[in-house]
């Protein structure tokens, strides 16, 4: 049965391969980034019904207005997948610039919580939904000059699992771990080692089934994309 899934940050990486791996398999998508370029790129590429908005999550007014934007069309998501996200350049704590570390921290948790205000509550009020929240394996562990990242996954963790409970029965809130893999934000961090990791092309063949087969019973456990 096709799905109706909700995804954020589309633009590159995860997000972009996310979008046409579900939509390769039959399912719509609803998606959204901050480039407007790829967004009509998106849009040429795959028709309706699949819905995509240059929509900035840090933006509480944006994402309401996406939201309501959506909901006038769509009925809620059955899975909705936080996946903007931004890591910061190496550096001791104290060299990340203040205003690197506030813009992490409005993308990595910010954004999440705007886009979980604006559509949980419908589907709430359907008592039915999958919400994955993409973690790290810096939500779950920590090394030298990620911290600001490491701080923002590790609070996904937390928040995801916090919000698990407050869940109806029927739904699920999970925190997930996509694995190490070859993306933009790997390089930042790992440079040219980077392309010795799974790159996404193969990681999506495997998240992909793996994400459309969570369900309720999964609320609030830690998983990682088994790759």
């Amino acid at each position: 049965m096709a799905k109706l899934i909700l995804i954020t940050g589309i633009s590159r990486g995860l997000g972009y391969a996310m979008t046409e791996g579900f939509i390769r398999e039959g399912h719509t998508v609803l998606g959204c980034a901050r480039s407007q370029a790829v967004i009509e790129e998106l849009s040429q590429k795959f028709a309706s019904p699949n819905n995509f908005a240059a929509v900035d999550v840090t933006s509480e007014q944006q994402v309401k207005n996406w939201a309501k934007y959506l909901f006038h069309q769509y009925e809620p998501p059955d899975i909705l997948i936080n996946n903007a996200a931004m890591i910061n350049y190496p550096a001791p704590l104290w060299e990340v610039p203040a205003n690197e570390f506030s813009h992490l921290i409005d993308i990595n948790i910010k954004g999440v919580v705007n886009i979980i205000r604006h559509f949980v509550p419908a589907m709430i009020e359907k008592n039915r939904g999958i919400i994955v929240n993409l973690s790290s394996g810096w939500g779950r562990s920590t090394s030298p000059q990620v911290a600001p990242y490491c701080a923002s996954k590790w609070a996904i963790e937390g928040l995801t699992r916090s919000l698990a409970q407050e869940l109806p029965n029927g739904m699920a809130a999970i925190p997930l771990n996509p694995g190490i893999i070859h993306t933009d934000m790997l390089e930042i961090s790992f440079g040219e080692e980077a392309a010795n990791y799974t790159p996404v092309s193969e990681w999506v063949l495997k998240a992909v089934p793996y994400i459309l087969k969570l369900k309720p019973t999964d609320n609030g456990i830690p998983l990682t994309v088994p790759i």
